[in-house]
Parts: C-alpha cells; structure tokens; sequence
C-alpha cells in the first residue's frame, strides 16, 4: 500500500488500525474516468496534493438509488472479496457533471448494478407458510420470486412508482400501478 492508501498502526494489544484514504468530491477538473481494455472503467485522478493516482478498475454505486438516482455516485476500488465494496475513493455530486460520453459510461455500468425489470402483469400472488410467491410478466420475460414479507419489501414512492424486493435481493418496479391490467392491479393494491 502506498501513503495516500493507508498506514497501518500497531497497537498495544497487537490490533492493528488502518487509517483508509480521504473520499474527494470527484469533478470533470480532477477525474478522468474512461472504458477499460475489458469494458469496465478506468480512473486517472488528480488527488489534493496535485500527484496523479491511477485505478485500473472501479465500480460506481448510488447512494440514493431510488430517491436520486443521478445524484450522489459514490465512486469505489473494486474489492477482491465478492459482493463487497471497496474502500470509497470519491463522490460524484451529479451525473450531469460530467461529459456525455463519461455519463454513458457511468449508466451503463449502473443499469448492469441496478437491473429492475418492470412488471408488466402479475398472474398470481400465492400465500404459503408466511412467504408471498409471485409469478409475473416482467420486461425481461416471465418470472417467479418470492417475498417474505411484502407490507415491508414493496414499497410505493411519492411519484407513485412501486419498488419490490425480493428475498434474494432482486428489485423489481412497477413505474405506474394504475395502468397494469385490473386484474394485476388487485393482486397489488392491497400493499399500497
């Protein structure tokens, strides 16, 4: 690890503190993010001290995903341990910061973090032994999840849009219950 990275502090009951690096306010003046030989992205940063730092890879994630989903990208090493993330190198305030080509970039790679398949029809709703199993037409085709307890994994917005979580983790949407069929729209009305 070099300076700016961490510096690792040994304490006296032989624990060992890692001081992580200061997360910056990442513009269009101090970051260049641009594709990776693999199609990932690459960032060349200018840090406070003017020194050039270089990321093979990073990964971006919103903060807000749901409420602000342009605003608040943190900006992150990738960690080599699955499914979590790295230490926090910058946050980019909005999207529209940055030039097109970089926003395109950027959405890719959260439209690939983030996929939600619209629902298009709900088919079926079953209740069994406390869990909800769900069997819907969605815009990545047919699917069945499972909620294990929907008054508290769908969720409806102000904008009137619906957001379900399954117990796998997978977000699902419903951008507007009012147009679904109305025999698809009984089976979610009742949530909210």
């Amino acid at each position: 690890m070099n300076e700016t990275q961490a510096k690792d502090e040994l304490l006296d009951d032989g624990l060992v503190l890692i001081e992580k690096r200061k997360s910056l306010s990442l513009t269009p003046e101090n970051a260049v993010f641009f594709p990776s030989e693999g199609g990932l992205i690459s960032l060349r940063l200018t840090n406070e001290k003017g020194e050039i730092e270089s990321f093979e890879r990073v990964a971006i994630f919103r903060a807000f995903p749901i409420t602000s989903p342009e605003e608040f990208l943190s900006v992150r090493e990738v960690s080599p341990i699955k499914n979590e993330k790295g230490d926090e190198i910058g946050m980019i305030r909005h999207l529209s910061d940055f030039d097109e080509a970089t926003q395109k970039l950027f959405l890719e790679e959260l439209d690939r973090r983030y996929f939600t398949p619209i629902i298009q029809k709900i088919t079926a709703v079953k209740e069994k032994f406390g869990y909800s199993y769900w069997d819907c037409e969605t815009s990545a085709g047919h699917i069945v999840f499972v909620l294990n307890n929907p008054f508290s994994n769908i969720r409806a917005m102000l904008d009137g849009s619906v957001y379900i979580n399954d117990i796998d983790g997978n977000c699902f949407t419903v951008p507007d219950p009012s147009i679904l069929d109305p025999a698809s729209y009984k089976k979610i009305e009742i949530y909210l």
